[in-house]
């Protein structure tokens, strides 16, 4: 069990249940690695909003795993933002980046708030690496203008058949040293021991021949008990610096009992280093390598995730040819 905590406390997700409704989940509160990941490029508010849900909804869904390896979260549409990569590598370091295309950001007047269809078309991408001994696996949701927290719904109904419930948030702070980005992630999954508690409805196919009788099957009330009290969760309270996510967990399960347990820590952590970047550049020709070279006569490689620059001469990879 986790001792309760008055004041708040960021970077960590904490796991929790409530046994009266058979029901568990995890709360994200993220608030200076993710402020570092943001603001070290800069993004755009719509952008970085974006990004910000990616990576709370990332550190809500690696967590629960507690394997060895790498969890990944990665968009690829059409949209303004047309690639999301968050790589979650366990027990806690997480990176993410966003790429998107300025002009169309801002012909579509996105800077007011987030919008949907900044991802547009395309597919979200959620995979587990576990090294070479492990099959890998990859769950695909197909992305048709909704945002991510819909798109976390779809996942879940099509892959998993979990009922589930997702919140996401994501804002600026003013503290004391200025602006700073938060996000939060909350995730309410029904868990019952019974498998056909468990089990989502089918929806319609909607192609069924005429005449062809439907069932349908009421959902669970200890679910919809859950998801009604889920739902009520403010945006304001994911990110409130000043709200523990305890305190918030009791505010709006307190009438069912709920009990939390082990945090789990969240570092702004790239994997990049020298030693990866040099056997990077030692795999390329010769030739190739040749034509990295810039106006200064050396090659420099920047890191797209925490936008570190890193400069060699090349003749430390041997002759050009």
């Amino acid at each position: 069990m986790h001792p309760v905590s008055d004041p708040a406390h960021d970077d960590y997700v904490l796991p929790f249940a409530i046994d009266a409704l058979d029901t568990r989940g995890r709360l994200a509160r993220l608030g200076p690695s993710i402020d570092a990941i943001l603001t070290r490029h800069a993004y755009p508010a719509p952008v970085a909003r974006l990004l910000g849900e990616a990576a709370a909804l990332t550190s809500v869904l690696a967590t629960a795993l507690k394997i060895e390896g790498r969890f990944q979260l990665q968009t690829r549409s059409d949209g303004p933002v047309d690639m999301i990569v968050v790589d979650f590598d366990f027990p806690d370091r997480l990176r993410a980046f966003a790429r998107y295309d300025a002009k169309r950001l801002a012909e579509g007047r996105f800077i007011e708030g987030l919008r949907p269809d900044l991802l547009g078309s395309g597919h979200l991408a959620l995979t587990v690496e576990q090294g070479e001994e492990h099959t890998r696996y990859q769950g695909i949701v197909v992305l048709e203008g909704q945002g991510l927290e819909a798109a976390a719904h779809e996942y879940f109904r099509q892959s998993e058949q979990i009922p589930t419930f997702v919140r996401l948030a994501v804002a600026q702070a003013i503290t004391p040293s200025g602006a700073q980005w938060r996000a939060g992630a909350l995730l309410v999954q029904f868990l019952p021991d019974s498998p056909e508690r468990r089990r989502i409805v089918d929806m319609d196919p909607g192609d069924a021949p005429d005449g062809v009788f439907v069932p349908e099957s009421d959902e669970d009330n200890a679910w919809t008990e859950a998801r009604l009290l889920a739902a009520t969760v403010e945006d304001h309270e994911l990110v409130d610096p000043t709200l523990s996510s305890e305190r918030l967990l009791f505010r709006l399960f307190h009438e069912r009992g709920v009990k939390v347990f082990e945090a789990a820590g969240v570092l702004d952590r790239c994997r990049c280093s020298d030693g990866r970047v040099r056997a990077m550049l030692e795999g390329f020709s010769a030739s190739d390598r040749k034509d990295m070279i810039g106006d200064d006569g050396k090659i420099g490689v920047t890191c797209e995730f925490c936008s570190t620059k890193r400069v060699y001469e090349p003749s430390e990879f041997g002759p050009a040819d």
